[in-house]
């Protein structure tokens, strides 16, 4: 009985002593980064999850409506211009009733070609045919770009009749604007318009409608950029609610990193402190940038958000970094932010 008891403490002492080893173990200092740096107690400010983006962020494409795709214009890695059309959607029942509002703007025109307008009156009649016909070119000017980018985007296009399409589209958008003011400053002095004038007034607004909702039905990049992701394909319906865009676009010169920082650390970090970047993906590889923006908003942190908060999760403040070397980052890619410690 006496031996059973001894062989139980030492097995208790030991047990005492493994924790305490444990114990010790989890007190030792943190290890120094693989680059060589000192411990980060000593070197770093603070460390910030983030994830790499474009420099203009990443823009999600929806449709304005509901439709189902035609064409898909682009693909992944695409470089693309603001305004050139990258999805079609079926546009059959509004491209017949666009040209019933063309016909409507035509018969009201010829039911006002006899009837006179002088002075005020007839300056606003000219001021308002004048406009109407620089619509009409904005219109045209549109289509032949159109045209011309997914021409050249398919090979049967040139570059010049792509440029040359631009700048077309340009002058007749400008000249829309001259002669919109023009037409306000006649109108305010105008007496009222005649019932033709009035007539061919609210058919001109309803083909306006009707060439906006067909413009919908072409999906174009809304700036420069390179395509990201493409997640829909021809025959399937793009719709507003849908879980993920149709396109994801990102302007690729440079790349930032946007970085959730721990709000304890907030008062810690400014405006262009200095910064080192490293991927998993790439060890001992630093790239170096500094904070250039530092949201004025604390908040969850990006994962928490995504469902129900719990008492343990960590508020962030979001820091926009700028990367003074890319090296081999790319876009969506996890990284951690390293602050240096500001001398004193």
């Amino acid at each position: 009985m006496t031996r059973r008891m001894g062989v139980i403490v030492l097995g208790l002492l030991g047990a005492a002593l493994l924790v305490a080893f444990a114990g010790s173990l989890l007190r030792q200092p943190a290890a120094p980064p693989a680059s060589g740096e000192p411990a980060p107690d000593k070197t770093w400010q603070a460390v910030a999850p983030g994830r790499v983006e474009p420099k203009s962020g990443e823009t999600r494409i929806t449709p304005l409506g509901v439709g189902v795709v035609a064409q898909v214009l682009v693909k992944v890695n695409d470089k693309v211009f603001a305004g050139e059309p990258l999805i079609r959607l079926r546009d059959v029942e509004l491209r017949a009733r666009l040209a019933a509002a063309d016909a409507q703007v035509k018969l009201r025109q010829r039911a006002r070609k006899d009837e006179r307008a002088s002075g005020k009156s007839g300056e606003r009649r000219r001021a308002a045919d004048a406009l109407s016909d620089s619509e009409d070119e904005v219109f045209d000017a549109r289509a032949t770009l159109d045209a011309a980018a997914t021409a050249r985007r398919a090979g049967r296009g040139s570059e010049t009749d792509l440029t040359s399409a631009r700048r077309a589209l340009s002058v007749a958008e400008e000249l829309v604007k001259t002669r919109t003011a023009a037409f306000r400053s006649v109108d305010d002095d105008a007496p009222l318009p005649s019932s033709a004038d009035s007539q061919l007034s609210i058919a001109r607004a309803e083909r306006a409608v009707a060439r906006a909702a067909f413009d919908k039905m072409t999906i174009r990049a809304p700036i420069d950029g390179t395509v990201l992701q493409v997640n829909i394909k021809v025959g399937e319906t793009a719709m507003q609610t849908a879980t993920q865009p149709m396109l994801v676009i990102g302007d690729m010169s440079s790349l930032r990193v946007r970085a959730e920082l721990d709000d304890r650390d907030l008062g810690t970090i400014k405006v262009g402190q200095p910064v080192i970047v490293r991927a998993t993906a790439f060890p001992g590889r630093d790239m170096p940038g500094k904070v250039i923006a530092i949201a004025p908003i604390v908040g969850p942190a990006s994962r928490a958000a995504r469902g129900a908060r719990n008492p343990t999760d960590v508020d962030i403040v979001e820091v926009m970094i700028e990367l003074t070397d890319v090296g081999p980052l790319t876009s969506g890619m996890q990284v951690d932010v390293y602050f240096r410690r500001n001398e004193p």
